[in-house]
């Protein structure tokens, strides 16, 4: 480890194998607790190369838990890098259930609060949805419910060797910027949120590697997702745009208005109003906005079509079906 810290330090990079064989080492516990702080921390004032992005990647889904859901079922996952700081309710895993409720089959990957308050699993914990890598489990959430929730750690159980590291820091690290690249099942369609520009050019590059369809947003004021705050960048395979609320026939709402609170409960009453379809106008087209372009990467259907479907979803219930089906199941 020493002589990659000297190199990195120097403002070297990492190759592809040399990426891959590291990552692996500091999930075996090779190296300590300072050693590996310090390698996470260069990558603070660094972003990753394509290359070393692809390495770190490959590295940890040679060594999850296999799933083998894609061959039954065409899947999307929706998830963000997180690290915007911007402490939002949860809108990807709300917008994972509009989705579900419209028809579409969601394999949602995600974790607890590492960087915000209440991650994906703290709220679908808190709401009785069993966390599992059980395999013919999540085969049935998805074909009962449209939806299943692959928890990081039971599927990367090697990152256990950095998650008190991860934590100690208190601040955004490469891992945040893996989450959504590791999802168990790879899904074939991706709607990817990352928190600054770079990020989103380095995942542009990345997933031009793949045979994925994908959508990557960033909100331009930070966030990790469509805030309706600000305009925000769209990139997929066939687009590179940046677009005003106005692109939803939205207007621009207040940062404060889609604040998830301080504790878990917080987010959990703001993530049931919106599935009741009680929540605030500005709450639910924060989440009809995610849930359209998900949609869209699905489809390839224009945006209002896609938004009609979004509001479906919600207004005849299905979204919030689509969650009792799971919270059933998960009893």
């Amino acid at each position: 480890m020493k002589k990659i810290l000297e190199r990195l330090f120097n403002h070297s990079y990492l190759s592809y194998e040399e990426s891959k064989k590291i990552l692996k080492e500091i999930s075996s516990s090779k190296y300590n607790d300072s050693q590996v702080a310090s390698f996470l921390t260069i990558f603070k004032m660094r972003n990753p190369s394509v290359q070393e992005i692809e390495g770190f990647r490959d590295a940890l889904l040679d060594l999850c838990v296999k799933i083998d859901i894609s061959s039954d079922f065409e899947t999307i996952d929706l998830c963000g890098t997180g690290g915007d700081g911007k402490n939002t309710f949860n809108i990807s895993t709300i917008s994972s259930f509009v989705v579900a409720g419209a028809g579409y089959k969601v394999t949602k990957h995600g974790n607890y609060g590492v960087s915000s308050n209440c991650g994906s699993s703290d709220v679908l914990e808190y709401l009785g949805v069993r966390l599992s890598n059980d395999q013919d489990y999540l085969k049935k959430c998805l074909d009962v419910g449209g939806f299943c929730y692959l928890h990081a750690p039971l599927f990367h159980p090697a990152m256990k060797n950095v998650a008190s590291v991860r934590k100690e820091l208190k601040f955004k690290t490469f891992f945040n910027i893996l989450g959504p690249l590791v999802n168990p099942c790879q899904p074939k369609n991706q709607l990817s949120g990352v928190y600054n520009l770079e990020i989103a050019r380095l995942y542009g590059y990345v997933f031009e590697n793949t045979n994925k369809n994908y959508s990557i947003l960033h909100s331009l004021d930070g966030y990790d997702e469509i805030s309706l705050t600000n305009d925000f960048k769209l990139l997929s395979r066939n687009n590179s745009s940046i677009n005003s609320p106005d692109y939803f026939g939205f207007d621009k709402i207040n940062p404060k208005e889609i604040e998830g609170g301080v504790e878990i409960k917080d987010s959990v009453d703001i993530f049931i109003k919106i599935l009741e379809n009680k929540a605030t106008k500005s709450q639910t087209n924060v989440v009809l906005a995610n849930s359209a372009i998900a949609i869209q990467t699905i489809t390839d259907k224009e945006i209002g079509e896609c938004l009609s479907i979004a509001k479906e979803s919600i207004e005849s219930g299905n979204a919030l079906n689509s969650l009792k089906k799971i919270q059933i199941l998960s009893l």
